[in-house]
């Protein structure tokens, strides 16, 4: 049975090449992983399969933690439908434009990469942040939104795992923290930092498609045909180009309707991260921060436009509404991704991938198999945490039986389990990603997977010659 474990993560995989629907093969492939549970303990299998297949959704929204990732990812809808009609987002672009902070592609890709590693707090918090103030300005200067997904993408987990104050350091500690290893686990999580050769790659890799303003592969079809369309007038119906259209003709007001808003939410988390950390920002609960600060955020937003006699209640409402109602695709793929996740996880897809890497490698095949072992597991599951949370026990006693340097396999495990996250297709991360971009979803997986798979390519050399020189 532990073969089949990998069928479910495969089916979706499957699907989404086939038909182009992420929606139905998270389906499916929920189904999937509740069938085979059900054939290990019942007889009518399609029966239990069909009804484990609901609960499992009740259950995955039972929970404080995904409840809260799918309320903040409705109510950003209804946030970016105030801050775009409000003619908050197009003021704001011409103030940066005006100003020459935002005068070219080079300087409208150096803000939304600046942006995103600046707040390096919250993962979700940084894509939101930087795709909702750079969304319009990708527009203008007509790039595309699949390369604002990847850019915001790119610098959001990586970050995250490099600067390491944050919730994501705090988890890795408490993991580390079961352990005996000779170093104090905050020195080896430091170290750590220098050998997350993924992390690093990937950021670089941003850094030159900002200064070199040059994109590749399905990524450069993707600005090509965005040109097309400009040049041409097209008539497209497809539903992002309209909405695009859509926002750039709401005209200016004042900037402030789209800052001050998205500054009480960047301000907000991280006072909220303080609090529910009890004085330490470390040990913050970030699902809760970042609803609490988009709640905030949107308060503030509504409060503004009211005041402004622009607006009246009714007209507010029905614009909340209505932002909601254009992220629901989006949510429901959360929704789903997080089902599948907990579905592997009683399955034990993860651990039986571990397993894979094997007892009798060579040595200094341990840490680059490591790191492929995070890979596969954080891409089929969506969960760089999950991941963490299997291959550090299996790590930490590799490291204390064969005199493995720990900051160097638990950097191959950490950054293994980023570049799931980062190009997962059912990673919440890249969902929201495409949501905070306006992209389309599978579009910004097929965009951005050539440079995770280059990035991940080169991180796994990185991992041979250093084992080689430090085992």
């Amino acid at each position: 049975m532990d073969w089949l474990s990998v069928l479910p993560p495969l089916v979706a995989i499957i699907i989404v090449i086939w038909k182009k629907e992420v929606i139905l093969a998270l389906l499916t492939a929920v189904f999937t992983s509740e069938l085979l549970l059900a054939f290990q303990i019942q007889n009518n299998i399609i029966f239990h399969g069909f009804v484990g297949s609901l609960e499992r959704v009740v259950s995955v929204v039972s929970s404080g933690g995904n409840a809260r990732i799918l309320i903040f990812s409705l109510l950003i809808g209804a946030l970016l439908a105030y801050v775009r009609d409000s003619g908050g987002v197009t003021a704001t672009v011409e103030k940066l434009v005006n100003n020459g902070i935002a005068k070219s592609k080079r300087q409208v890709g150096t803000l939304t990469m600046f942006t995103g590693m600046v707040i390096f707090i919250e993962s979700n918090l940084s894509v939101l942040t930087a795709g909702i103030l750079s969304r319009d300005l990708f527009d203008k200067f007509k790039m595309s939104r699949a390369r604002l997904a990847y850019i915001i993408d790119s610098t959001s987990a990586p970050v995250c795992i490099l600067v390491l104050l944050n919730g994501w350091g705090a988890y890795v500690l408490a993991l580390l923290n079961n352990y005996e290893l000779g170093q104090s686990s905050v020195s080896i999580l430091w170290g750590s930092v220098a050998f997350n050769f993924y992390a690093i790659i990937a950021l670089l890799m941003v850094v030159y498609t900002v200064v070199t303003d040059r994109v590749h592969g399905p990524m450069k079809k993707s600005e090509l045909a965005l040109h097309s369309k400009v040049s041409h007038k097209s008539n497209s119906q497809e539903s992002l180009s309209q909405a695009i259209l859509q926002e750039s003709m709401v005209p200016a007001t004042k900037a402030r309707y789209m800052l001050v808003p998205l500054l009480t939410m960047i301000l907000g988390m991280f006072f909220f991260m303080y609090w529910s950390g009890k004085g330490d920002i470390t040990q913050g609960d970030g699902s809760k921060s970042v609803l609490y600060a988009t709640c905030l955020g949107l308060a503030v937003s509504y409060f503004l436009l009211r005041f402004s006699k622009r607006f009246g209640h009714q007209q507010l409402v029905e614009i909340g509404f209505k932002g909601i109602a254009e992220l629901l695709p989006l949510v429901t793929i959360v929704l789903l991704s997080l089902t599948l996740g907990a579905s592997l996880k009683e399955l034990g897809t993860g651990y039986f991938i571990a397993g894979i890497v094997g007892e009798y490698l060579p040595l200094i095949l341990v840490v680059p198999m490591l790191f492929i072992a995070g890979a596969v597991i954080s891409f089929s599951t969506g969960t760089s945490w999950g991941t963490f949370a299997i291959l550090i026990p299996i790590g930490v006693p590799l490291i204390q039986a064969l005199g493995l340097p720990p900051s160097l396999v638990i950097a191959a495990i950490l950054g293994g389990g980023i570049f799931g996250d980062h190009c997962s297709p059912i990673s919440d991360t890249t969902c929201v990603s495409a949501i905070a971009s306006g992209c389309d979803l599978l579009e910004h997986v097929k965009t951005q997977m050539p440079y995770a798979l280059f990035g991940g390519a080169l991180t796994l050399v990185a991992y041979v010659i250093a084992s080689i020189i430090m085992i």
